[in-house]
């Protein structure tokens, strides 16, 4: 154990270390002080839409439900050349078969949590149906993702896809059996 001075410099440390990368992250997305002397046109050009930068700052919907509920249906999905991860969980209205809520957890770029973030407030009060059609073009147009950057609404549209089929799963093994 150590003594409360060293523990008090460690936890110093880290609080530091948090702020660093907070920084960098800021950096990356352009919204702390530009890196070069560019012009602040050339620099906001290349920077995020503000839809994903505010998607990013003031994210919709975070949270999780108990994928134990059998309302719910989770997707869980992954990006293995860019290690982004997304869970997204719906929670049905049984009766009419609307999604009456939503919500998501990722862990991923700034362009990820917005596609998760805007993904959860577009199923909201939806048919299951109606979610399916979603598609990761719409999600990429409206937040004006680059190129690079389309793999991220995809892994949103494939995380509606795989809440839907988790949802319907769970309801085919819990109907009654025909006979």
């Amino acid at each position: 154990m150590y003594p409360i001075k060293k523990r008090r410099k460690k936890k110093g440390k880290n609080i530091l270390k948090l702020i660093m990368l907070r920084l960098a992250l800021k950096r990356s997305l352009r919204l702390g002080p530009a890196v070069s002397d560019a012009p602040s046109a050339a620099v906001a050009s290349r920077g995020y839409h503000e839809r994903v930068v505010d998607h990013y700052n003031n994210p919709r919907n975070v949270g999780s439900f108990d994928k134990e509920d059998p309302n719910v249906g989770t997707g869980l999905v992954g990006a293995p050349a860019c290690g982004d991860v997304m869970k997204l969980q719906i929670k049905v209205d049984e009766d009419s078969g609307k999604i009456v809520d939503a919500c998501f957890k990722t862990f991923g770029c700034g362009s990820a949590i917005a596609s998760s973030s805007v993904a959860t407030e577009w199923v909201k009060g939806k048919q299951m149906e109606e979610v399916l059609t979603i598609k990761n073009t719409e999600i990429a147009k409206h937040l004006s993702l680059p190129p690079v950057k389309l793999h991220c609404s995809m892994l949103a549209e494939d995380a509606i896809k795989a809440a839907v089929k988790d949802y319907e799963l769970k309801k085919a093994k819990g109907a009654p059996k025909q006979e």
